[in-house]
């Protein structure tokens, strides 16, 4: 989908659909009002019938409405403005664009005040871009017979008045990371048969090509042997898929400016190998390699976007499989770092490929490290699907990520990183096992990792919850794009 810009009044907008707000009790909002006024109070006779009420979400088709340019006039319920909270505000935008999408309509025009959510234009147009890819996407590209897609190809953010630049900036970014995010989607959604690390590391090079500002390069087995990756080839040695570890260089700024680095898990099946998961929703297992989608997708988002700043990723990639040469509970092994593992549970492969992961990343010098990764179920319990995981080393880092991710509502929630959880990894034949036990499984997973990044400021992402959704609505969410994507325009910002 296209996106756009358009300053013109709605009642001489030329396209398929204008849409505009109502708020409770059938006040129109300002676009609303033209559009009242220019077709001599049909919008108004409307609502004196009860047909609109404007209960926020709820919404109206209109045909032909006189004096209106445009072939249909959309009204969407705003609600009460002072009860309009940031998820109303969502609700809001997906009811619309669940219509829009509804219609024969090419084009589009949304009407996006601050009237009604107490937020700026800005944040209604970055949200309302990242919701039409939401809804427009379709998960069906393997079907021998794909759905028909939507009609509508183009929206316009439409003002009454002159946009502003923050209107501007906003919607480019927005799109960015839109195209982002499915790219991630993209990735997430194909099978263990297909997305393997080979495949990934394709898709690395891919973007090297599309984009001069990004360097790609990957690693095979003999070359992480070379380095010491005892850890990462560990999980890797059921499967008959060669590892692969894939680099990303993305320089916008001088080469003097210290990057950013992204580590993102690249698990592309996970059957927990030896220790061997239930059969019931292993298919999800494909979703183990979502940390590896997200740096990819936010590599291309800030390519396109041009961001002047140096980012870093990098991606542990490989199947975690049972067979006679695979890692067996007890084994040790030694990680690039030096330190010694014992393996007490193979289901727990996602922190043994990002240890070797993030000391690799201390050869790239780096500002911040974050990782990010589906790595523990626990992190479900805690916290469900609403929210990602957050544990840092650095407090300023952890505000920096939380306070992007309620910019952009693709949000995060702290947990500690205590050292009294430390513990629980200790190991009476290696520096540490690879578990906690059942209690702050999450925690300690982290502890697990922090024992890798002393040497500089780090942050972790759990995304076991929030990367993909089951049941009816399956598939990849493409969490957390927006919030790293904002992250780092963020940074720029500062």
């Amino acid at each position: 989908m296209e996106f756009s810009i358009k300053q013109s009044s709605p009642e001489k907008l030329h396209c398929g659909c204008v849409a505009v707000g109502v708020f409770d009790g059938g006040k129109l909002s300002g676009a609303a009002q033209a559009l009242d006024q220019a077709s001599g109070n049909y919008l108004g006779g409307i609502i004196a019938k009860g047909d609109m009420g404007g209960k926020a979400a709820s919404t109206l088709l209109l045909h032909k409405v006189p004096g209106i340019a445009a072939e249909r006039v959309l009204l969407v319920g705003l609600g009460k403005p002072k009860e309009v909270t940031d998820k109303v505000s969502m609700e809001i935008l997906r009811a619309a664009f669940r219509a829009l999408q509804g219609t024969p309509a090419k084009d589009a025009a949304l009407y996006c005040g601050d009237e009604n959510t107490g937020r700026d234009a800005a944040w209604v147009a970055r949200q309302a871009v990242l919701v039409a890819a939401e809804i427009a996407y379709r998960p069906d590209s393997l079907k021998s017979k794909p759905e028909k897609p939507a009609a509508l190809k183009s929206l316009a953010l439409a003002t009454m008045g002159k946009p502003s630049a923050a209107l501007k900036a906003a919607v480019g970014q927005a799109a960015a990371i839109a195209r982002g995010v499915k790219l991630t989607k993209d990735l997430g959604n194909l099978p263990g048969n297909i997305c393997t690390p080979a495949y990934l590391a394709e898709r690395a090079l891919a973007l090297a090509k599309e984009h001069k500002a990004i360097k790609t390069t990957v690693l095979e087995e003999k070359d992480m042997r070379k380095l010491g990756m005892g850890s990462l080839l560990s999980v890797t040695r059921g499967s008959e898929q060669p590892a692969k570890l894939i680099t990303l260089e993305y320089r916008g700024a001088d080469r003097k400016q210290k990057p950013v680095v992204l580590v993102g898990k690249g698990i592309t099946f996970d059957s927990g190998g030896i220790s061997l998961k239930p059969g019931a929703e292993m298919d999800e297992m494909k979703y183990d390699m979502s940390g590896a989608a997200s740096v990819l997708g936010t590599l291309q988002a800030i390519a396109e976007m041009g961001l002047p700043l140096n980012v870093t990723g990098i991606i542990p990639a490989c199947e975690n499989l049972p067979s006679g040469r695979a890692t067996k509970p007890g084994d040790i092994v030694t990680s690039m770092s030096g330190q010694t593992i014992e393996i007490l549970n193979t289901d727990a492969e996602g922190r043994l490929i990002l240890c070797d992961a993030l000391t690799y990343a201390a050869r790239f010098e780096p500002d911040t490290v974050v990782d990010i990764a589906t790595l523990t179920g626990a992190c479900v319990i805690a916290l469900g699907h609403v929210t990602s995981g957050l544990l840092s080393n650095r407090d300023d880092l952890a505000k920096e990520l939380l306070a992007a991710g309620e910019q952009i509502y693709d949000r995060a929630w702290q947990l500690p990183l205590y050292e009294e959880y430390q513990p629980q990894l200790d190991s009476n034949f290696a520096d540490m096992q690879n578990i906690g036990g059942r209690p702050a499984g999450t925690i300690t997973a982290a502890c697990f990792l922090s024992r890798f990044t002393r040497d500089y400021r780090w942050a972790h992402l759990d995304i076991a919850g929030t990367a993909w959704k089951s049941g009816k609505e399956k598939g990849a969410t493409g969490r957390p794009v927006p919030l790293l994507a904002q992250f780092l325009i963020n940074r720029v910002a500062k």
